[in-house]
C-alpha cells in the first residue's frame, strides 16, 4: 500500500507538502504544476487516503460501591453490566468512576449515569458539571433529574400475598439499613416502610421478631441468631429478609439451629441474586431485573441528550415473585 512518503519521493517534494495538498489545504502556497504532479503520483501509486478513526464519545458511570464492595453485592454488579451493555450497543465508551475517587469530567463525556445512593451534596456536585444526568436505584426526582427505580409497592404486595396464602400471623422481619455513600443521610427504604405499615395495620407487628442490621450475609446470620436466642420457645412462622444476602445468612443460622425451612418457618428474600436458587433450600424471593435497570438508565440518558427537555422522567420497573422451596 502506497504511503505519502512514496508519493513525496515520486513527486520530488516533502511529505508535509503531500499531506497538505491531498487534504486540500488552501493556505498552502505551491504552484498548480506541483499540485498536479502530486495528484498524478498518488494516482499512479494507487494511493488510498486512510480515514482517521473518530474517537468515540463517552458515558461516565459513577458507582457508589467500590469494586470490592460490588463483589459482595451482585445487585449493583447487574445494574452496572446492564448499563455497560447498552452504552456499548449504542456506540459509546464507558468511563467507570467510584464514589471514593475524586474525578473531573473529560471533554468527550456526554452524560453521567449514577448508580446507587447519593447524598444531597453529591447530587448537587453532579448537577454542577452541567452534563445530562440519570440516577439508577435512587429517586432524585425532587431535583428534576431522570431516574430509574424499582416498583417497591407492588413488590411488597407480592410478599404480603405469600404471607396471606400461608395464613401466617407470626411474622419475622430482618431489615437492612444503609447510609448514602457520603455517610450523611440514612437511605429511605420503601420496602421496610410498606411492610412494617402493613404489619401494624393488621396488629401483627412484634418488636421481638424485628431485627435491624446491614445488607450483608454476615448481618443476616447475626440477626437471625439474635432472634433465635431471644425467642427460644416461640418463633415466627414467616420471615421476610430485605435482600437475598440477609436471607442467605438467616438460612445458615436456621440450619445450624436445626430449624426446618419451610416446615417450621418460611423464608423470603428480595432481588433474586444469582446464588438464590443454589442455596439450601432454594430461596423464594422477589426478582428485580437489575440488567434492565442499567439498560433503561442509559436509554433514558441518551433520550435526554437526543431530545433536550426541561421536564424529567422517572421510570419504575416491575418485579416478579419467584417461588422456591424456602416457602410452603
Amino acid at each position: 500500500m502506497a504511503t505519502m512518503k512514496d508519493i513525496a519521493e515520486r513527486a520530488g517534494v516533502s511529505t508535509a507538502t503531500v499531506s497538505r495538498v491531498l487534504n486540500h489545504d488552501e493556505t498552502l502556497s505551491v504552484g498548480k504544476e506541483t499540485k498536479d504532479r502530486i495528484f498524478a503520483a498518488a494516482k499512479e501509486l494507487n494511493y488510498t487516503k486512510t480515514k482517521k478513526k473518530k474517537s468515540r464519545e463517552k458515558i461516565l458511570l459513577l458507582q457508589w460501591y467500590t469494586q470490592e464492595e460490588e463483589l459482595d453485592d451482585l445487585y449493583y454488579q447487574g445494574i452496572r453490566l446492564g448499563a455497560e451493555e447498552r452504552a456499548e450497543a449504542e456506540g459509546y465508551d464507558v468511563v467507570r468512576v467510584f464514589h471514593d475517587v475524586t474525578f473531573d469530567i473529560e471533554k468527550d463525556v456526554i452524560g453521567i449515569v449514577a448508580i446507587g445512593k447519593f447524598g444531597e451534596r453529591q447530587v448537587q456536585r453532579l448537577m454542577d458539571f452541567g452534563k445530562p444526568l440519570c440516577f439508577i436505584d435512587s429517586d432524585q426526582f425532587k431535583w428534576k433529574q431522570d431516574c430509574v427505580i424499582v416498583d417497591f409497592a407492588s413488590a411488597m404486595e407480592q410478599v404480603i400475598a405469600e404471607m396471606d396464602r400461608g395464613e401466617h400471623t407470626k411474622i419475622g422481619f430482618l431489615e437492612g439499613k444503609e447510609l448514602t455513600n457520603d455517610k450523611e443521610m440514612l437511605v429511605r427504604d420503601l420496602r421496610s416502610e410498606l411492610f412494617l405499615a402493613e404489619l401494624r395495620k393488621r396488629g401483627w407487628y412484634r418488636d421481638k421478631y424485628h431485627r435491624v442490621g446491614s445488607f450483608s450475609t454476615s448481618s443476616g446470620y447475626e440477626m437471625m441468631n439474635q432472634l433465635l436466642s431471644d425467642n427460644p420457645e416461640q418463633l415466627p412462622t414467616f420471615l421476610f429478609a430485605e435482600n437475598d444476602a440477609i436471607a442467605i445468612g438467616a438460612l445458615r443460622a436456621l440450619q445450624e439451629a436445626d430449624i426446618a425451612v419451610p416446615d417450621q418457618i418460611s423464608v423470603v428474600g428480595f432481588n433474586d441474586s444469582k446464588v438464590a436458587k443454589y442455596v439450601y433450600p432454594p430461596l423464594s424471593t422477589i426478582r428485580v431485573d437489575t440488567r434492565e435497570m442499567g439498560n433503561t438508565g442509559v436509554s433514558l440518558l441518551l433520550d435526554r441528550i437526543a431530545y433536550p427537555r426541561k421536564i424529567s422522567k422517572k421510570i419504575s420497573l416491575s418485579t416478579e415473585w419467584i417461588k422456591r422451596a424456602s416457602t410452603k
